[in-house]
């Protein structure tokens, strides 16, 4: 679809006022199209000339007003209207293209049973690849859809269902709703039905995955249930769109999607095999954010794509907030501290940093772009921030009596702030501009002096990079952890402190106390900076971490360390050291899994060829040790395994555990584990395609298909690189999910050298790539195909090449800047 820069859209939204929408679907035709007829009801200034976006593979009829449009009227993916009447009916037939990109109407068929389903996914500016549309988040409209489908499938939309008669359905008309947010599945689900506080629940998923989500059904809909009562606690507003229905669609672009009354997840999220309670945790946090958007994004919608923070970040903050009120992870502002969070560090820190929430976003391509760790991460932990500094009542009030002004309207930085200043009696717009107008992350430190065993003076640092050098104020605990007697760490005291927006900070009230054996700045983790230790802190470290109760503060430490790494600071070999100190008595399994994922990811970039094989035999030995020590069935030790099949080159061990033989007790070698090992030993060219292929054979579910293709990209072979190759760069045909994971298994630096002419290549053709995808899923193959592992200045060359080349893909020369300065930090890191 054509980019709408936000001036159109403008001009746009002072013409037209939308009114309704009624699509009419027919998905019982053969091929690669479905027939949609839509009428769309508006009002408009008389005269008026403005444009619908809308892309038919072929159009039918076209009237306006009862006359007959020119075929000429749509054309480049818009539908060009002139002399409008005050009252306008627009009446379109057309046929429309499915797609396998994750975008449209999208269509999948399931290896497993050859079964069809169908997802629509509008998102940002693909409304028109279904229906000609106003597509753009402040022209909301009432929503009325009905389908014809085979009279074996099952529909389900935003809106209730009114009738069935075999295969046509019909559903009642939404609330005004942004076009984005229209969303519908089709096929032979499989559906499980609840009922919580009067609100209809329901859960959907393929056939092929019945069983598993018949199994999952009573935890989902308990947290469904629990989520639904805390936002009730904290809002005014009911939820405000009827039924709640859940489904779980195949080759879903996102984690999920926040349609109002038919929120969309991936279908990963019904797992066939074991899975720890940190995913487990992750699903939970998932419902709730996407709960939290029925009132931040669906009830009040940003009035254009520059406020999306008014969408996701609060969302973030929220799924987690509520998933540790009102569930059993009660633990999940660890999880935030040491997953969410350093995503939007990362982000910030890269050529491509944005403000949260920017005063201009141009178009919607751009927008798409800011769908990261920023808009999402950062925005979460600049609102606990700000919690942390008015109040969680006056908060509240003010979310409540922001729902109330614009429900079922839009909104903008400015409306909230407006009603969190009014409900707190602070004058917000002073935090606003250092907090949400302004680029990149501070840095905290301590600087300590002692008198003894005393401390003489204690202050805190705080410092911004040159290219933005704004200081903030920060509301932050400080803990000061002592070693007991017996080697256990306990906090002798927790300071909350103000520090203002300069840059060095004397906390007087520590002058003359014992100095701590540790002393942690962000204690409680309520601001958004990076975290340094003083030396002395520092050095105590491996000693005190491996005893720390607290598993926040545990996270706060690994947070700063594993940055303080990423930034060339401490060598990643004293990384290493600490997580075989620390890692095996490690009790949250969400540490233990991002700990030795984020590790791996810096021995394999960060150590040179030399160094990193004895690196990742101490990793392997960090995870061989956890998986001796927890209990058997401890959520610990499934994330141990899977850390170990990823570190270890003792294939003779895995294949044991293919086979049954000394495999830990409590530990299942299911499907899932087996895939892992298989892609293990075709990394290390000990598993051929013959072997691979059987393994397909044996399963041939959605999975299965998924992992196989993993597996071909990962053989240090020739042949089987060249067609991974191709396949990511070439095939238009691939859908969505398996271009993504062909491209993740295809560099291993345990291959450099076969794969030494793919990072030429990737320059010379992944811009062809962005000729045949689009979206979300281009970015992300885009990136997870990038040569990462290729650390050289060659590479770095190779992308200020592409850079400068004059018309590049905004999405491409976004990815590529940013993939170049993590490799531009692991050069440094190498010294």
């Amino acid at each position: 679809m054509p980019t709408l820069t936000r001036s159109e859209a403008v001009e746009r939204a002072s013409l037209v006022d939308v009114e309704d929408y009624h699509v009419d679907l027919d998905l019982t035709g053969s091929g690669d199209t479905f027939r949609a007829r839509t009428l769309v009801r508006f009002r408009a200034r008389t005269g008026a000339a403005t444009f619908l976006d809308f892309d038919p593979v072929e159009v039918v009829s076209m009237t306006l007003n009862g006359a007959a449009l020119p075929p000429e009227a749509s054309t480049g993916g818009r539908l060009e209207l002139t002399g409008l009447a005050e009252a306008n009916e627009l009446v379109v037939d057309a046929h429309m293209r499915y797609s396998n990109d994750g975008e449209g109407l999208h269509r999948y068929t399931d290896p497993a049973d050859g079964h069809t389903y169908l997802y629509q996914h509008l998102f940002i500016n693909n409304a028109g690849r279904v229906l000609p549309s106003f597509d753009q988040p402040d022209m909301k409209a009432v929503f009325r859809v009905s389908v014809t489908a085979p009279e074996q499938w099952l529909v389900a939309t935003n809106g209730a269902l009114v009738s069935r008669d075999g295969g046509r359905w019909e559903f009642a008309p939404t609330k005004r709703i942004s076009t984005y947010l229209a969303s519908m599945i089709a096929g032979p689900y499989h559906v499980v039905t609840a009922e919580h506080d009067g609100i209809p629940l329901a859960l959907y998923a393929r056939a092929a995955l019945a069983e598993h989500l018949d199994a999952q059904s009573a935890e989902l809909f308990e947290l469904t249930r629990q989520s639904l009562d805390r936002f009730h606690e904290m809002f005014r507003i009911r939820y405000p769109f009827g039924h709640y229905q859940q489904a779980f669609a195949p080759e879903f672009n996102f984690g999920a999607m926040e349609y109002p009354g038919l929120v969309v997840f991936r279908d990963e999220m019904i797992p066939r095999s074991a899975v720890t309670d940190s995913d487990r945790e992750r699903r939970a946090n998932v419902i709730a954010h996407e709960m939290a958007h029925m009132w931040f994004g669906d009830l009040v919608t940003m009035a254009w794509w520059d406020d999306l923070w008014l969408n996701e970040s609060f969302a973030e903050y929220l799924g987690s907030r509520v998933t540790a009120e009102a569930t059993r992870f009660t633990d999940a502002w660890t999880t935030f501290a040491m997953q969410r969070k350093a995503w939007g560090l990362r982000a910030d820190q890269r050529p491509s940093t944005h403000p949260v929430a920017p005063a201009r976003v141009g178009d919607t391509e751009e927008a798409l772009l800011n769908f990261d760790g920023i808009s999402y991460a950062k925005g979460a932990a600049v609102l606990k921030q700000l919690v942390a500094w008015l109040g969680d009542d006056a908060f509240l009030a003010g979310l409540n009596a922001h729902f109330e002004a614009h429900a079922y309207g839009n909104a903008t930085l400015a409306d909230l702030l407006g009603t969190l200043s009014k409900a707190s009696g602070r004058d917000l717009s002073g935090w606003a501009e250092l907090w949400l107008r302004q680029a990149q992350v501070n840095t905290l430190r301590t600087e300590v002096t002692r008198d003894g065993a005393n401390y003489a003076e204690v202050a805190v640092l705080q410092t911004a990079p040159a290219e933005h050098p704004t200081l903030r104020p920060h509301r932050i605990g400080v803990g000061l952890y002592d070693r007991a007697a017996d080697g256990s760490v306990v906090l002798r005291e927790r300071l909350d402190v103000e520090l203002e927006a300069v840059g060095r900070t004397v906390l007087t009230e520590l002058a003359g106390k014992p100095a701590a054996d540790l002393l942690l700045l962000n204690d409680g983790d309520l601001t958004y900076a990076k975290i340094r230790l003083d030396d002395d802190s520092a050095a105590a470290v491996p000693l005190l971490l491996p005893r720390l109760d607290d598993s926040l503060a545990r996270a706060v430490i690994w947070a700063a360390t594993l940055d303080a790494v990423v930034d060339g600071e401490r060598p990643v070999a004293e990384l290493v050291t600490l997580v075989l100190a620390a890692l095996p008595v490690e009790s949250e399994t969400a540490v233990v899994e991002d700990v030795l994922r984020a590790t791996r990811g810096l021995v394999d970039r960060y150590a040179g060829p030399e160094s990193r094989p004895a690196a990742l035999e101490l990793l392997a030995q960090a995870a061989d040790r956890l998986l001796a020590a927890v209990p058997p069935g401890d959520s610990r030790q499934l994330a141990a395994a899977r850390g170990l099949i990823g570190a270890t080159i003792d294939t003779a061990r895995l294949r044991g555990w293919l086979a049954g033989e000394n495999v830990p007790d409590g530990l299942a070698v299911d499907a899932d584990l087996r895939w892992l090992i298989l892609y293990r030993l075709a990394v290390l060219g000990v598993a051929d395609a013959a072997e691979i292929d059987a393994a397909r054979e044996r399963d041939r579910s959605a999975s299965g298909e998924q992992w196989a293709a993993v597996c071909h990209a990962a053989r240090p072979d020739a042949a089987a690189k060249e067609a991974a190759w191709n396949a990511i760069v070439g095939d238009a045909s691939l859908s969505n999910r398996l271009a993504e994971r062909t491209a993740s298994g295809f560099w291993q630096p345990e291959q450099l050298a076969l794969l030494e002419p793919y990072v030429d290549r990737y320059f010379a053709e992944m811009p062809d790539m962005l000729r045949i995808r689009s979206g979300m899923s281009a970015e992300h193959i885009a990136s997870v195909a990038y040569p990462s592992v290729a650390v050289s200045e060659r590479t770095r060359q190779l992308a200020a090449a592409l850079i400068d080349t004059p018309g590049l893909n905004q999405t491409l020369r976004r990815v590529v800047q940013d993939s170049d300065d993590d490799m531009r930090r692991a050069l440094v890191a190498r010294g």
